[in-house]
């Protein structure tokens, strides 16, 4: 399960969203897995928990947001940035929709830490402050209608849904993996997912009250300013 469109996309061109998704592809290209420089750029740039915890490589904090560990990794961050970053960079402004973005980062990466402070496993991946993007969206727009593409087992369907429910859904996942995954094995940073996502609401909060706060949502009906586009809904296919 996973969305491929909102109902809402912005009406200005998203300069920022698209600058990260085009810095992450090609940092993804600079750090092909199987070359040897890249490889070596790649373990270089990557975070290391117990590293940060004695106060080295620190830089990692920033670079590891724009790394990925295969392709699938960095398609779907970027189809979640793609999918969500617009709106909110539109409403942020391009500068603090930037910083907004990297200091979200930086707490998912802490929350990280703060769970497997002495974890030597790499962390990588612009998820964390994706994550947050994601809790900022919700706070602006929680009734937004997003697209959902769920998979069965012989046949795919589309099921649009508010994203008040999409996003809950998605962090209640993370919170249930974080108390369940021991982090420090390393596969899938829960806890950096749901410190960026907590992050995003929090840093979000003040521009949502400066637009008015629950008096915005019956201004825009809880969605993007903007009309609301009209798709053809993808039929139901069988697989044989």
């Amino acid at each position: 399960m996973f969305p491929i469109r909102d109902h809402n996309p912005s009406s200005v061109r998203p300069v920022v969203t698209w600058a990260l998704i085009a810095i992450n592809v090609a940092m993804y290209v600079l750090t092909w897995p199987g070359s040897e420089t890249g490889s070596t750029i790649w373990a270089y740039l990557a975070l290391y928990p117990v590293a940060i915890t004695h106060n080295q490589l620190t830089y990692g904090l920033l670079t590891h947001m724009f790394l990925h560990a295969g392709l699938m990794h960095l398609a779907g961050n970027m189809l979640f940035l793609w999918i969500f970053g617009d709106n909110l960079e539109e409403q942020m402004g391009r500068l603090r929709f930037l910083g907004f973005y990297l200091l979200a980062g930086l707490v998912a990466a802490g929350a990280q830490i703060a769970a497997a402070p002495l974890s030597d496993i790499p962390m990588v991946g612009a998820s964390g402050a994706i994550a947050g993007v994601l809790g900022g969206y919700l706070l602006m727009f929680p009734r937004a209608r997003v697209d959902i593409l769920v998979i069965f087992v012989v046949f795919f369907k589309v099921f649009t849904l508010p994203a008040c429910v999409m996003l809950g859904l998605w962090f209640a996942l993370q919170m249930l993996g974080g108390f369940t995954v021991d982090g420090s094995g390393g596969g899938v940073a829960y806890w950096a997912h749901a410190g960026g996502f907590l992050a995003g609401v929090v840093l979000a909060l003040p521009l949502f009250l400066r637009r008015g706060g629950p008096r915005f949502w019956a201004r825009t009906h809880g969605r993007p300013p903007h009309p609301q586009s009209h798709y053809t809904r993808i039929p139901r296919v069988t697989r044989r």
